[in-house]
């Protein structure tokens, strides 16, 4: 029995030391389990902060490589060429033909696709333009004169070519925007003609005439280009309306807006000789009687009358 008490003793020490050997163990593979989670936790985290790092290294690699790009491609002269690589024979058969309407509309007619030519236009208007300024005593309140006739024809040129080239894309015109601009400057050739001449001839009469033969002709002569690229009678007549419209209101803005129009005005009202009306003072007795009162003041008006006629 005491051996049976001593090998029952020794088996129950025996299944105790098993039990927290095995808690043991337990505790250990639980703890290395974590170990090996927070690894790989700490791995793909790892490697997600590598991967986003890369990306954004490329990210700006390719940024900076697309700006050094964009900035040596607007750095290089190069590029603007094509498009003021033009013979002075050529610039001057192109303004004599921009005065000169076409017959053949039935194709595409060709434009010149380079932009020395309208540009050294648009500059011309701008001198002439400011020659019209100072001549008649213009005062801009708000910035100079240079400024404003800067504005105002450049300001029509880049506007009305963006303007109807919309309108051209719209009625599915056959023209580029280089074409547009070329076209629109080209055109301004018969408006320096005109403000040149009438700039320094002050006579509306001769104005009109130059306004309707020299302003109508170089109309006409984009108003047919854009029929012959234009499909469509109602997009033609939209598209080629407009323009003419527009170009010969802008003749007419340049003339009367910086003219002496006010002084031509009343001259052809009133003569060039006729001296401002005289007030003449008038003289009422205040003691008269009511009945010869009204006598009076005729008396006084018919005399009045008469100084300002002799005066006259």
């Amino acid at each position: 029995m005491e051996n049976m008490d001593d090998t029952s003793g020794s088996s129950f020490e025996d299944m105790g030391e098993l039990h927290q050997r095995l808690r043991e163990e337990e505790v250990h593979a639980d703890a290395a389990a974590a170990e090996e989670e927070d690894g790989e936790f700490l791995g793909m985290k790892g490697f997600k902060g590598q991967l986003s790092r890369q990306v954004a290294d490329q990210m700006w690699q390719a940024g900076k490589r697309q700006a050094s790009r964009a900035f040596s491609l607007y750095a290089n002269i190069d590029i603007l060429r094509p498009y003021f690589d033009v013979e002075p024979a050529q610039v001057r058969s192109r303004l004599l033909e921009s005065m000169i309407p076409i017959k053949m509309v039935n194709f595409p007619q060709k434009i010149a696709g380079e932009l020395y030519g309208p540009l050294m236009l648009v500059f011309t208007l701008v001198a002439i333009l400011l020659h019209g300024m100072k001549t008649s005593d213009t005062i801009i309140r708000e910035g100079t004169l240079m400024g404003t006739a800067i504005g105002t024809c450049f300001g029509y040129w880049l506007g009305v070519s963006s303007f109807i080239y919309f309108l051209a894309y719209l009625c599915n015109a056959q023209i580029t925007m280089l074409q547009m601009l070329a076209l629109l400057g080209y055109g301004l050739f018969g408006h320096c003609i005109v403000l040149f001449i009438t700039y320094n001839i002050h006579l509306h009469a001769l104005f009109y005439l130059f306004w309707l033969l020299v302003g109508g002709l170089s109309t006409l002569r984009m108003v047919a280009v854009l029929v012959s690229r234009t499909v469509g009678p109602t997009q033609r007549l939209l598209l080629c309306g407009t323009l003419a419209a527009l170009h010969m209101l802008f003749l007419l803005y340049l003339h009367f807006a910086y003219h002496k129009v006010v002084e031509g005005i009343l001259d052809t009202l009133e003569g060039p000789n006729i001296p401002p009306m005289q007030r003449v003072p008038r003289d009422i007795p205040a003691a008269l009687p009511a009945a010869r009162l009204p006598a009076t003041v005729l008396n006084a008006t018919a005399k009045a009358v008469m100084v300002t006629l002799q005066s006259h």
